[in-house]
Formats: structure tokens, sequence, C-alpha cells
């Protein structure tokens, strides 16, 4: 049975993005009923970063893994898909060479390279979407894990892995795009990814993904493996003492989780319409941590509240304001620390159940009960 909060989310997210869509595709612009397009790649936007908060809550809410560099996984998997979209634009381009993209005529390149072979099929760009975060985190974390790398040691890794990834994406020699990226699409699948239809039909994919990852995520907390993975939070050194070997757990939430945000960020490109360097900056990740800190840490239905309520905020502050933003998430921040520690959620309810809070008790004997029956 999902509780109420989970199916309270899947209906809102899903019944909200179909609602937007069919006012958008249903009604004639001149209707007050009718929602403009610029609402619809907005929407869609807050659903790509509500998988980003997702998976950072994974790791961060129930492994006890302070991320700073999740960016890097969403921003691998929009340069996938934006690479994949690079590839559909053929001779529609500015110099017309139905080979290279228009940034690679520009630098003087004489042929594609290597890493851009295969992406003309979806398929295979949908295949790099996930194999690439996946990879990277795999390494990342086998290394990270083996070596016990904890705390902030390993949260100041995360970003500096994230910032690695940003400088070396700005060079031109790189083959991305450098400094511009990759912009200009043309369409995806067939489909003109300028059209409203296609942009709504985005949105309602988008919204189906995040219901998905979110009863990915509630199935692999809730099983045993997800008790465990809380006791690896609570107490590593007794998880270890157990039996158990606290870095596999860890790794495998590790890799699921950037795989999450790699798709994410595969389908924020298309409603963007540009993936940069500037995607992979220390300063997103760190926005995700207090997306989640916002909507409850360790709650899952939380990290989509702060992701779609910061954003949304945002959206609406540097309208106003834009020079005060920062100052305006950075006191939210504090505020949330000081009067909200449990989030928005905390607000519905008084204890959470998917990840109850380290207690005086033994909470990794008692997790071991429940894996162990």
């Amino acid at each position: 049975m999902l509780e109420r909060s989970t199916l309270v989310a899947l209906i809102v997210v899903l019944g909200g993005a179909l609602l937007l869509a069919v006012l958008n595709q249903a009604t004639a612009a001149a209707s007050a009923m009718h929602v403009p397009t610029y609402v619809i790649a907005l929407a869609g936007k807050y659903l790509c970063f509500a998988m980003l908060a997702l998976a950072v809550d994974l790791v961060w809410g129930f492994a006890g893994i302070l991320s700073l560099g999740h960016a890097a996984f969403f921003a691998l998997g929009g340069y996938a898909m934006g690479m994949y979209l690079m590839r559909q634009i053929g001779t529609r381009g500015v110099y017309g060479n139905a080979e290279l993209p228009d940034f690679m005529v520009f630098l003087g390149w004489k042929s594609l390279p290597w890493f851009w072979h295969g992406f003309e099929w979806f398929g295979f760009a949908m295949l790099m979407v996930v194999l690439v975060p996946g990879v990277l985190a795999l390494v990342f974390g086998y290394l990270a894990f083996r070596s016990r790398v904890t705390g902030v040691y390993l949260s100041i890794i995360t970003q500096a892995l994230t910032y690695a990834l940003l400088l070396a994406f700005f060079r031109n020699d790189m083959g991305f795009g450098g400094n511009n990226g990759l912009t200009d699409f043309k369409d995806i699948l067939g489909f003109n990814i300028q059209s409203d239809a296609t942009r709504s039909a985005l949105l309602v994919i988008s919204a189906i993904a995040l219901c998905a990852q979110l009863l990915v995520a509630r199935f692999v907390v809730r099983s045993r493996f997800g008790k465990v993975l809380i006791a690896v939070r609570d107490t590593e050194a007794r998880t270890r003492f157990l039996g158990y070997r606290p870095e596999s757990y860890k790794l495998v939430v590790w890799v699921l989780s950037a795989v999450m945000a790699g798709i994410g960020g595969a389908l924020y490109v298309p409603q963007v319409g540009i993936i940069n360097p500037s995607e992979f900056s220390p300063a997103n990740s760190i926005e995700a941590v207090i997306w989640v800190a916002v909507g409850g840490r360790g709650t899952l239905v939380g990290a989509i509240i702060g992701a779609l309520l910061v954003n949304f905020g945002k959206t609406w502050f540097t309208g106003l304001l834009p020079e005060f933003w920062l100052y305006a998430l950075g006191a939210l921040f504090i505020f949330v620390t000081l009067f909200l520690p449990r989030g928005v959620m905390g607000l519905f309810t008084r204890r959470e159940k998917l990840a109850p809070e380290p207690e005086a008790e033994t909470p990794t004997a008692s997790a071991a009960h429940e894996v162990t029956g």
C-alpha cells in the first residue's frame, strides 16, 4: 500500500501535468483557461529539477551521503540528450553540414569525434543517458566508499568532481561546444521541438518519469535493502560489525541516484533548448541540497515539494529583484534549518515513517532484525 503522501504526490504531479497539457492544447489562445507555452516549458523544467532533488534525497536522506556534486550527473544526462538533438539537425544548421554540428565547423574540425558516433540513434542516446552518469558514479563511488571516505570529506570530493567537469567541458577541444554548449535544436524523434504539442508531450513524459522515479525510490527504501541502508546511515560501524558491507549498499544507491539525476537532465535539455557547462556548476548541486532541506530530508515526497516551491519562488523573485535572489535563498535555508528542521513535510507529519530519525536505541539492530526476519 502506498502511504498518503506518496499517493497524493503521484496524483498531483501526473494530474497537474495532464491538466496543463490539455489546457494548452484544447483551448484557444484568447481563452481565459488557456495555459501559455512558456508555462508548459517552465513546469517541465521544475519537474526535471524535482528528479534531481529526489536523487539527492535518496543518497542524503537514506544513506547519509551529502553530495555536493549531483549536478554533474544531471548535466551528463543532459549532454547525452543534447548530442542526440544536435545530430538530428543535419543540413538545417547554419553551415549546412550534414555530418558536423555548427560549432565543429566553426572551430575547423574535419571529422566527427569518435565519441559522437551512434548519437544519431535515439536508443543509443538513451542508453548513454543512463550509462554515462551510472559508470562515472560507479567508478567514483567504488573508489570513495572502498577507501571509507565519509562526511564532509566526501562532500568536498563530490564538489571537486563536478567542478573538474565544469572546467573540462568549457574547453573547445573537448568537442562539446565549449562555453556555448549545445543548442539550436530542431526536432526530437521527428517532432518539431518548438511546437506546443511537443512541449506538452515532454511535460507529461517528465511527470511520468518523476512518478516512476518516486515509486522506484520508495520501493528501494521500503525494502530490506533500504532497512540496511538506513542502518548504515545511522550507525555505519555497528552495521559493519553485524556482518554487512556498508560500502556495497552505498555504492548501489549512489549509482541508482546518479542514473535518476541523468534521466532528469536528459528531459531537461529539450525543454529549455540548451545545455552548457554552467549546468556543472557546484552552485547547482548546493541548490539541490537546499531543495531537499526545504521539503524535508529523508521523505522523498518532500524533495519534490522543495524543488517545486524553491524554483517557483526563484522564478517569481528573480522577476522582481533578481540581484537579491541568492540572499533570499540563503535566508530561506537558515530559516528552514532553525525553525523547520524536518522541512515542509514536517508540518504535515510529526514523524516521517520512511526514514526515522536516529534514536538512542539501536537502530542498526532493529534494521538488521527486519532484514533477517
